[in-house]
């Protein structure tokens, strides 16, 4: 079981909550469905819950809603949290760079702060 929070830049901004903001209802129930998941399950399908290969150590959240892919990605802090630090929507097979890019950035940027 894990705990999911939302990454809060040093101004006070939170990036995936401005992504959720901009989905459709449809679209965010879908998404808090899966993240829901990902805190009630003890082991969490690689269909909804993936480590990025090749990267500095970043999950995804992967959410399909109709004809819509979204992800959001992030880091675990321990075992159990989850801190997801950037969302998109996906339109190409693969995870583009410059998103992955935007997710090391801001981990490195969380743990910094942290110490």
């Amino acid at each position: 079981m894990k705990t999911i929070h939302f990454y809060r830049s040093e101004s006070g901004a939170c990036p995936v909550e401005d992504f959720l903001d901009s989905l459709s209802g449809e679209q965010a129930q879908k998404v808090t469905w899966v993240l829901q998941l990902i805190e009630d399950l003890e082991v969490i399908p690689s269909q909804y819950f993936k480590k990025l290969v090749n990267t500095d150590d970043l999950w995804e959240v992967r959410i399909q809603a109709g004809n819509n892919i979204f992800r959001l990605l992030g880091f675990l802090e321990g075992k159990q949290m989850v801190i997801l630090n950037h969302a998109f929507q996906k339109k190409t097979q693969k995870t583009p760079a410059k998103e992955i890019l935007i997710a090391e950035a801001r981990k490195k940027e969380y743990l910094k702060r942290r110490k």
